[in-house]
């Protein structure tokens, strides 16, 4: 069971989360997004559109032939491999939707109709969430209303008690506080470049996502694509950004991670 699973069961199977109100009107875009990239996992081309949706609707994604709804929430979260993948009860999925969600709220966009094609994949663009950071920043945020000119309020999850998970020598614990602050750290042992890493915030304010969280870069070891890939031009079939593969056979890209 991956680690997104797990947490989705604990989150499930526990009132530790209450939503309350945040004394904020809920938001969307104010004009449309479009992004088209490689993928990282299938290799192909897709293309992404991001439009204004109604106050209440959420984050969903609209994807497959027969151009499905897929709502961007923990409860459609199944099994998948390096990658966060949303699949709805007709079966129609979309992987790699990480990057975007963390910038959608981010960026406050709380209501957004999410298409994606081409691919059941979101594209890696530089690999962080930067881009799409920028792009909304330069559509711009309004108020959402619903079908009758309404807005609505803007709720968000409090933790009630602790919580945690823990699978391997990886764990996520979270605890109650009035304001969001991250302790992070990263061991990667293999690959020199990356080694130990540790990441602390200070409570954050708007710009602060934008200064040290969105620029992150995904990265892949070197000895994770050997199984499927043994060159270069295999790797690219995975969809793998060279700029970001790395491990004990030599540094595949020197851009910064």
């Amino acid at each position: 069971m991956s680690r997104s699973s797990i947490l989705k069961n604990a989150l499930r199977a526990s009132t530790s989360i209450s939503w309350k109100p945040t004394g904020k009107l809920q938001q969307t875009l104010t004009s449309e997004i479009e992004k088209s990239g490689k993928t990282l996992h299938s290799g192909a081309s897709s293309t992404v559109r991001l439009f204004p949706a109604m106050a209440g609707e959420g984050r969903f994604f609209v994807c497959g032939d027969r151009r499905t709804r897929i709502p961007a929430s923990i409860d459609f979260v199944t099994e998948s491999v390096l990658c966060t993948t949303l699949c709805n009860r007709d079966g129609a999925k979309v992987r790699t939707v990480e990057h975007l969600l963390s910038a959608l709220e981010a960026s406050g966009v709380d209501n957004c109709r999410i298409e994606v094609v081409g691919a059941d994949e979101v594209p890696l663009l530089d690999g962080s969430a930067k881009e799409w950071v920028e792009a909304i920043e330069k559509a711009g945020l309004s108020v959402s209303k619903d079908y009758n000119g309404n807005s609505m309020e803007k709720l968000a999850p409090f933790l009630n008690e602790p919580v945690h998970v823990w699978r391997n020598d990886s764990f996520v614990a979270a605890f109650p506080s009035p304001k969001v602050s991250i302790s992070y750290g990263i061991y990667f042992p293999q690959v020199p470049a990356i080694g130990c890493q540790w990441f602390s915030s200070v409570p954050m304010d708007d710009s602060f996502y934008m200064k040290e969280i969105a620029s992150s870069r995904t990265f892949c070891i070197y000895e994770e694509l050997e199984g499927g890939a043994s060159t270069k031009v295999e790797a690219l079939k995975f969809g793998a950004a060279i700029d970001g593969v790395e491990g004990d056979k030599g540094i595949m890209g020197r851009q910064s991670l």
